[in-house]
Parts: C-alpha cells; sequence; structure tokens
C-alpha cells in the first residue's frame, strides 16, 4: 500500500475493526481515505501512558507491546489495533504502546476524522449505534 492512501485497500482492513463494523464499504473507504502510513522502529514508543490521544492505529505489519503499570505486557500483530476511543473522545492514553521490532501501522488523526464525521453524519450513527451495541452487551453482561 503506498504512503499516499489506497482507501480501497485500507477500507477493507477497516472492515475488521469492531468500531467500524456498521459502516457501508463506502462510508470505510471515506474513513479509509482519511488514514495515513506510519512507520516506527523497534523499541519506539508510538504511544505514552497519560498523554493526549489524537490517533488510532491499525498494525499492518510487525507487532506491538501494550504496556500498563502493575499488568503484563500484551503483545498485538497485523490487524489489530489500538486508540480507538481517541477518535471519538481526544482523552488521555489508558497504555503505552511500544514497537516490538519494525512496525507498519495505518494511522486516521482525530481532527480529520471529526472532519469526516461533520460532512458524513451517516457515519456518526453507524458509530453510535455499535458502541450503544457494546455498552448493551456489557449491561446485560453485568
Amino acid at each position: 500500500m503506498s504512503d499516499a492512501g489506497d482507501a480501497s485497500g485500507w477500507a477493507n482492513v477497516l472492515a475488521g475493526v469492531p468500531l467500524f463494523a456498521g459502516l457501508s464499504r463506502r462510508h470505510l473507504r471515506q474513513v479509509a481515505g482519511t488514514g495515513r502510513i506510519a512507520r516506527f522502529d523497534n523499541g519506539t514508543a508510538i504511544v505514552r501512558s497519560g498523554d493526549p490521544g489524537d490517533t488510532f492505529y491499525v498494525i499492518l505489519d510487525g507487532e506491538v507491546s501494550i504496556r500498563r503499570r502493575g499488568v503484563s505486557a500484551i503483545p498485538l500483530g497485523m490487524g489489530s489495533y489500538f486508540g480507538e476511543m481517541a477518535l471519538l473522545d481526544g482523552g488521555a492514553r489508558s497504555a503505552s504502546v511500544v514497537a516490538a521490532g519494525q512496525v507498519t501501522c495505518l494511522t486516521i488523526k482525530r481532527p480529520r476524522f471529526l472532519k469526516l464525521l461533520r460532512s458524513e453524519p451517516a457515519i456518526s450513527v453507524a458509530l453510535l449505534a455499535e458502541l450503544a451495541g457494546r455498552l448493551r452487551t456489557i449491561q446485560s453482561s453485568a
């Protein structure tokens, strides 16, 4: 995939992300079109716990380590994602994420994503439905 963007190919990647499960192919391509490729070297802190979140990441190649104080590190590989809540609320990161080897990610920045939501309200409605479904599932299992 090129750095300039391959919205169609990236749409296939985003189709596997639960947050985007309710989006049409057209909307997936639009979300993917806001993305950029980022590469990280081994040991690079991609995000740091406590820092403001403004970017969502989908791992296209390589592996990262999710690190939280007092908890064993969790590895994530190709097709995994992190930072999805940053797209919605821009809140502080709950964990640090460190590259374990060379890593390539599709990144989506919050300002570009919010601009898309303003121009395509149907995407917002689909995201709200997905989040409401998740909340309902959590409440019914509690």
